[in-house]
């Protein structure tokens, strides 16, 4: 078997009829290139004739840049929502030429040490460190060598630059849409854990309330953030005799059971409970019938501003803000109405 030669800068320069210095400006996208795009054309267009394939490796040793970036989760890799999140680093990372490492380490502190250690011995040029919830994480020692940005947690280490969802505004934005349909008696379905986005959202429903003078109208249930969860949760909230005509819950998950017990109350959903979910999880908030209305978590958008502070500190540019918490849009669908409110008052 004949072995085929490895095509290099110098054929790539013959076959253009220009300098290999000329094909290497312009292959590294030298900072203030002055070549002719006629010939930048003709130098891309030899290099996918001949099919040659730069080396990395010593491009890396020219210019410090290995072209790469890392972003190593908990187990973002396995969550619904961990696409989009990908998604928005990879997209900043393909505008600017660089490749994306993902790796997940499945909450085993030896796996993160040694995934953090293997991105950094091939040089990537910097690290997004990313969680499957909002959470408050130290930086890894480890990664004090390397540029890094957080994503979907808040760093406790000073300086370290990191974007979450706005759960204060996720909360109020759910009560809106209930007070604005009408509803004055309202439920709560939370998360039972101790974590930020629990904190938030309920700091912010609260808030909403207390502008309309309900805050103490609001019945809250905390539970484990399963459907189950939702199911025993709602069953007792709407069992009562003053039982809610909106319910918010949590996540999407815990709708999905406070769907099962408004049914098995032979409740309609939204005639005789509007019910309001958060996330809009796939399969989850678009499956449920009536669709479930839900705050969307901005997880697209999170990653995309997170690839962006990267880069700026890969380039070496001074950030504007060292973090930012963004606010994830309404998604509107059946699943809240005035029409129990409208039956309430009609009694």
């Amino acid at each position: 078997m004949i072995k085929k030669k490895r095509v290099t800068i110098k054929d790539v320069a013959a076959e253009a009829g220009v300098s290999i210095t000329t094909v290497s400006h312009v292959l590294n996208e030298v900072p203030g290139l002055r070549v002719n795009p006629a010939t930048q054309q003709r130098i891309l267009d030899a290099t996918e004739k001949l099919g040659y394939v730069p080396n990395r490796l010593a491009q890396s040793l020219r210019t410090h840049r290995s072209k790469t970036i890392g972003l190593i989760g908990d187990e973002i890799v396995t969550t619904p929502f961990a696409g989009k999140m990908i998604l928005g680093v990879q997209e900043v990372a393909l505008d600017r030429n660089f490749v994306l490492f993902v790796v997940s380490t499945g909450y085993q502190q030896e796996v993160e040490n040694r995934e953090i250690d293997e991105l950094l011995r091939r040089q990537v040029d910097g690290i997004i460190y990313a969680s499957m919830f909002h959470r408050k994480l130290e930086m890894p020692k480890q990664l004090s060598a390397v540029p890094t940005v957080f994503l979907n947690a808040e760093c406790l280490t000073p300086g370290i630059p990191w974007v979450t969802p706005d759960e204060v505004a996720g909360g109020r934005d759910a009560a809106s849409v209930l007070l604005e349909a009408g509803h004055t008696r309202l439920g709560y379905i939370d998360n039972v854990d101790d974590i930020p986005a629990a904190a938030g959202r309920m700091k912010g429903f609260r808030e909403r309330l207390e502008q309309e003078g309900l805050s103490d109208a609001l019945l809250v249930k905390s539970v484990e953030t399963d459907a189950q969860g939702g199911y025993v949760a709602a069953k007792e909230l709407l069992s009562r005799a003053d039982r809610p005509t909106a319910i918010f819950c949590f996540n999407d998950r815990i709708a999905m059971g406070a769907y099962r017990a408004a049914a098995e109350l032979e409740l309609k959903v939204p005639r005789d409970v509007s019910i309001m979910g958060f996330d809009n999880q796939d399969y989850v908030a678009d499956g449920l019938y009536p669709g479930l209305t839900t705050i969307e978590l901005p997880h697209y958008e999170m990653g995309t501003w997170a690839a962006e502070q990267l880069f700026k500190l890969i380039d070496g540019e001074e950030l504007e803000t060292s973090s930012n918490r963004l606010r994830g849009p309404i998604i509107t669908r059946d699943s809240v109405s005035a029409k129990a409110q409208q039956k309430e008052n009609d009694q």
